[in-house]
């Protein structure tokens, strides 16, 4: 069907359009001025804080990424927040409520909860975009309680966000509290383990005593060096002594003017020999006197051959007793370098021990000051007033959507009755009948029809004056 055929079915069936748009249109806006409640919106505006946290002096990781507004949204929608609306607003304490309560649920939900349900039920939350300021709307048909209910939103919003914040803090540093006492038993334990063994010890092990004991090690490992080398030499002496030729033999003042006074003994002999007999007095006397000589060169030669052997076992005993003492020294480094390692292995478990407990108490005394904040880093941007006009129902638009309405049902009633009762009207109506060719249209001659008539007409009126096939009575 072309528009002109629409045109033309609602022109025909006009009372009925008519008629459904006055309906609609009247009941419209009864509706809207006599029935609907009247709604009144209130709003409040609060911002989010996105700033260093006092007690850390940083900025908290969840504060800067984007789902924290989110969060901070569903929080404010959270039954949490809507619960201590209702006690903020003081609706429990209210007959009607409480009685409303008890006809709705049979006390069978808390009261706080359902009046909850029934708050959330007017609030709306948006946070505006590209920025950190939540709008909080309230709807309710008394201007007074939807203000007061928006602002009790946004505090309540604020005192959650604080309890969600302190009770962790709390109990964390409830735990760490009971913590920190054990580590700081473990601290003691250590420092006593430390003490005793120091006690235990008598000494304070150090790096400074251990070099100084090394110290003395070394001057007894050159002395031992040296000693040992004097005792090889008198042992090389002792082995080359014994006879006249050997180095200390020749060496000895005494052996030599022993050796001198022999000569000059054997010499005058050998002089007297040739003047006097074996038997004469002098000569006598001579032999006794190298006799004597010879057994004190024998004594003396052994008497030095002797002090050789006596030096040589000294070096020896020397040599033994600084080796005795650089083995006990050796021993005593090694006991303080084992000492030290243990006491280090203690010291090291006092400075852990030390350590755990300085950072448990600085994290307590954190989170204690944290489950002191009070502050919230939400602010009240601004807060709701009391309207002083309803928001709705909106008339004129209620108004122009009823007429819009009945425009809409009166073309759809004209409509749904042509599709029951088809007619002809138009020669162009004819051509939605297949098979049914068009004769003639019958009308009186000379006839004008009306502007609407003629606009919606499929076509052009006859070029003469006459129709093809004349009405009745037709000149």
């Amino acid at each position: 069907m072309t528009p002109f055929q629409y045109l033309r079915i609602l022109w025909a069936r006009k009372w009925i359009v008519l008629s459904a748009l006055l309906l609609v249109s009247i009941a419209g806006t009864l509706i809207t001025l006599f029935v609907l409640p009247k709604q009144y919106v209130a709003e409040a505006s609060m911002v989010v804080e996105v700033r260093a946290d006092p007690v850390l002096g940083a900025l908290a990781p969840g504060m800067a990424s984007a789902a924290y507004m989110a969060t901070q949204v569903e929080i404010l929608r959270s039954d949490r927040v809507a619960m201590r609306v209702v006690k903020m607003l003081g609706v429990e304490r209210s007959p009607a409520a409480v009685q409303q309560w008890r006809e709705s649920t049979n006390a069978k939900i808390p009261l706080d909860r359902y009046f909850a349900n029934l708050l959330q039920n007017g609030l709306s939350v948006e946070p505006t975009r590209g920025s950190n300021v939540i709008n909080i709307r309230f709807v309710n048909p008394d201007a007074a309680f939807a203000a007061a209910a928006a602002n009790a939103f946004a505090q309540a919003h604020m005192d959650v966000s604080v309890e969600l914040r302190v009770e962790p803090a709390r109990q964390s540093a409830a735990w760490l509290d009971e913590q920190t006492k054990s580590l700081r038993t473990n601290l003691e334990n250590s420092q006593s383990r430390l003490s005793k063994f120091q006690q235990e010890k008598g000494i304070v092990v150090s790096d400074e005593r251990i070099d100084l004991e090394n110290a003395k090690l070394s001057s007894l490992l050159g002395q031992l060096a040296q000693a040992e080398a004097e005792h090889l030499a008198t042992t090389t002496q002792q082995r080359l002594s014994g006879s006249e030729l050997s180095p200390d033999v020749q060496a000895s003042p005494s052996v030599q003017n022993l050796k001198g006074q022999l000569v000059a003994a054997q010499t005058r002999l050998s002089e007297m020999s040739g003047v006097v007999g074996p038997n004469h007095p002098q000569r006598q006397a001579i032999d006794a006197q190298i006799r004597e000589l010879r057994q004190q060169l024998s004594a003396e030669i052994a008497r030095v051959t002797g002090g050789s052997s006596v030096m040589t076992r000294g070096t020896a005993q020397k040599v033994a007793e600084l080796r005795e003492k650089s083995d006990e020294q050796k021993k005593y480094i090694l006991s303080l370098r084992s000492q030290r390692d243990e006491m280090d292995v203690l010291v090291r478990d006092v400075e852990t021990a030390r350590r755990a407990y300085d950072g448990a108490s600085g994290r307590v005394q954190m989170l204690s000051l944290e489950s002191q904040n009070t502050q919230a880093n939400l602010r009240l941007l601004s807060p709701a007033i009391e309207p002083y006009a309803p928001s709705r129902p909106r008339v004129m638009v209620n108004i122009v959507g009823s007429i819009a309405g009945g425009l809409l049902l009166g073309g759809l009633l004209a409509l749904g009755l042509e599709l029951l009762d088809r007619r002809i009207r138009d020669p162009e109506d004819m051509a939605a009948v297949a098979g049914v060719p068009v004769i003639g249209v019958l009308r009186p001659i000379d006839s004008k029809r009306p502007v609407f008539r003629r606009m919606t007409s499929g076509g052009p009126y006859p070029p003469s004056g006459r129709a093809l096939l004349a009405a009745p009575g037709a000149r």
